[in-house]
This record gives structure tokens, C-alpha cells and sequence, in this order.
């Protein structure tokens, strides 16, 4: 298997400290762009945007909890179990996670966004603004545990 390194672009300062389940809505942080490797016209014009993708690093998961094969969403037995690939948790291979964020303010190399579902420290890996020609075309399905359990995460 091929491997490679990655550098964070940044990291999230500011927002929530501990990694949690649900309530993210509303909640605010700032990604701070490294300065010794991006110059300040590495965000021009990005505040044309409403959102933002990002993907970013679960430094704070227990990297011995990971779970290849298959177990239920959040380890309630009521959900069917769901193979680690049909999960967006935190333990996950490559401990990577995406979010999707509005896009509040840009101030040179710091980004104002709200419900960034990172916490403070996570180690930002790109950020990419979001194109809604890039979302998802056609009829979207899902099994109806996602709504259920995702009920409470904004």
C-alpha cells in the first residue's frame, strides 16, 4: 500500500475543546491558516463564498479504538449494524474527518466559520470552498436511522 505524508494547511482555534455526539449548531471557531508556509493571498476572495469544506485530522481519538469491520451507529443496539465505511465517525482509518461550514468572516489568514464540527487544536489538512454543483446530484437516500440519530447534531 502506497503511503504519504500530510502537513496541515492549519488548525481550529477557538469552539468546542472535546469531540461530542450532537449540538454542534451554532457553534463558532476560527481555522488559522499557517503564516510560515501561506502567504495572506492564499484566502483572497475566499469570503465570496457561503461555505466552506474541510478536512481535518480526529487528533483527539483513541487511535487503539478503531473498529474495521462492522458495529452499530454510536453502539446503540436499536441500529443496524453498519460497516465502518457506511460511518462518518471519528475512528476511522486515517482518522480524517469532512465538514461542511458556513463561512462568516475572513481576516487574512484566519477563518471565521460556524458549525465546523472539529474542536479546538484539530489539525486542518485542506480547505476547499463548497460548489453546489459539487453536492450530490440526483435523488439522495439513506436508511432512516441516519435522520434519527443526527436528529440533535446541529
Amino acid at each position: 500500500m502506497e503511503q504519504f505524508t500530510v502537513e496541515p494547511v492549519g488548525y481550529v482555534v477557538g469552539g468546542r475543546v472535546k469531540p461530542t455526539d450532537d449540538h454542534w449548531g451554532g457553534t463558532e471557531a476560527i481555522i488559522r491558516i499557517d503564516s510560515t508556509r501561506f502567504p495572506v493571498e492564499s484566502t483572497k476572495n475566499l469570503d465570496t463564498f457561503s461555505h466552506l469544506e474541510i478536512i481535518f485530522h480526529f487528533h483527539l481519538t483513541d487511535q487503539n479504538d478503531l473498529n474495521r469491520g462492522a458495529r452499530s451507529p454510536r453502539d446503540n443496539p436499536e441500529w443496524p449494524e453498519v460497516g465502518v465505511f457506511g460511518h462518518r465517525h471519528m475512528r476511522r482509518q486515517n482518522w480524517l474527518g469532512v465538514s461542511r461550514c458556513k463561512l462568516l468572516k475572513v481576516d487574512g489568514l484566519d477563518i471565521y466559520v460556524q458549525d465546523l464540527d472539529a474542536v479546538d487544536g484539530s489539525p486542518v489538512i485542506d480547505i476547499k470552498p463548497w460548489f453546489k454543483e459539487m453536492g450530490p446530484r440526483g435523488e439522495v437516500s439513506q436508511p432512516s436511522w441516519v435522520s434519527e440519530m443526527l436528529g440533535k447534531y446541529y
